[in-house]
C-alpha cells in the first residue's frame, strides 16, 4: 500500500489543473474514485492502488516537472475559462507545455512576470501566506506620493475593504512631465487587486502595472509574451522560498560547519542596471 494523498493536491500533481479547480471539479462531481463520484473536498486517495477518473478519462501518470517563466502582456487573462471569450496566458505556451498552470494570478490589465509550472506542491507553498515570497511591481500612478503616504504603505497602514495592507518597501523611481509618477513596491502578500486597491486608497489611482519578479524570479532581459524555461539555480531558490528560507538566502550554497566559505576571485565588479520602465504599448 502507497501513500494516502488528498486527492485535490494528486490531481494538482499529475499536472491536470490547479488544486483550486480541482477542488471545484470534486465539487461538481466530475472526480470518480474506483468507478464512484466524489463529491468530499477532503477526499483521501492511495495513489498506487486507487483508480481516478475525471469526466470518464483516467488521470495521467505522473509528469516530468516543468517550471516556466513568463513575461505576461497586458490583455490575457491567467484562467482557462473565460465567459467573454477573452485569451488566456496558455495560448502563449510553445507546444506541448500547456500542462502547466500559473502560480498565483495577474489582472487582465496587468504585465509582468508569472511562473508557471505542474508542481503542484511547489505552487501552493510558494503562494501560502506564512512564506512571505516578494513580489516586486513597477506602478504608474496619478500625482507623486507623499512622505507620510509612503510610510503609510511601509508600515502597514492603508486600511482596505479587506483588511490592513500589509507591510511593503516603497520608493520612488521617477516622475513624467504629465504629472505621473513610477513607484517600485515590493509586497509579500498576493490578495486581488491589491497594488492597484493600496495606491486607489491614497488617492493615487495605476494606470500602468508591472510585476517586475515574482520569488525573485526577474523578468530582466525578456520581451513580452515570451517564455523561458527557468534555471536549475532559479528552481533552487523556488524550493529555498517554498521552505521557509528568507529570500537573500533562498538558492545560496550550504556549507558544513568549520568550513569557511569562498572568498570571491577578484576581478571586475558588475555595475547595477538601472531599472527601467515599461514601453508605451
Amino acid at each position: 500500500m502507497g501513500e494516502t494523498i488528498r486527492l485535490n493536491k494528486l490531481i494538482a500533481q499529475r499536472g491536470v489543473t490547479s488544486r483550486r479547480d480541482a477542488e471545484a471539479w470534486i465539487a461538481e462531481g466530475r472526480v470518480t474514485v474506483n468507478g464512484q463520484v466524489v463529491s468530499r473536498l477532503g477526499t483521501v486517495v492511495d495513489e498506487t492502488t486507487d483508480e481516478v477518473r475525471i469526466d470518464g478519462q483516467r488521470l495521467p501518470a505522473p509528469p516530468s516537472p516543468i517550471y516556466l517563466l513568463m513575461y505576461k502582456p497586458r490583455g490575457y487573462l491567467t484562467g482557462r475559462d473565460d465567459p467573454e471569450g477573452r485569451d488566456g496566458v496558455h495560448k502563449l505556451l510553445p507546444e506541448g507545455l500547456d500542462r502547466v498552470e500559473p502560480v498565483g494570478r495577474l489582472d487582465f490589465d496587468t504585465e509582468g512576470a508569472l511562473l508557471l509550472t505542474n508542481d503542484g506542491d511547489l505552487a501552493h507553498m510558494l503562494l501560502h501566506p506564512s512564506r512571505g515570497v516578494p513580489r516586486r511591481y513597477l506602478v504608474k500612478i496619478y500625482r507623486a506620493p507623499s512622505e507620510s503616504e509612503l510610510k503609510m504603505i511601509t508600515e502597514g497602514r492603508v486600511f482596505l475593504d479587506d483588511g490592513p495592507s500589509p507591510p511593503a518597501r516603497v520608493r520612488v523611481v521617477s516622475s513624467t512631465g504629465t504629472g505621473n509618477t513610477w513607484v517600485e513596491i515590493t509586497l509579500t502578500e498576493g490578495r486581488n487587486r491589491i497594488v492597484r486597491r493600496l495606491f486607489a486608497q491614497l488617492g493615487h489611482p495605476v494606470s500602468k502595472l508591472r510585476r517586475e519578479s515574482f520569488a525573485t524570479i526577474s523578468i530582466r532581459g525578456m520581451e513580452r509574451g515570451q517564455v523561458r524555461a527557468l534555471t536549475g539555480e532559479e528552481v533552487a531558490r523556488l524550493r529555498d522560498l517554498a521552505s521557509g528560507i528568507v529570500p537573500k538566502r533562498a538558492g545560496q550554497k550550504k556549507y558544513k560547519p568549520g568550513f569557511a566559505r569562498p572568498k570571491p576571485k577578484p576581478g571586475r565588479v558588475r555595475k547595477q542596471k538601472p531599472l527601467v520602465v515599461p514601453d508605451e504599448p
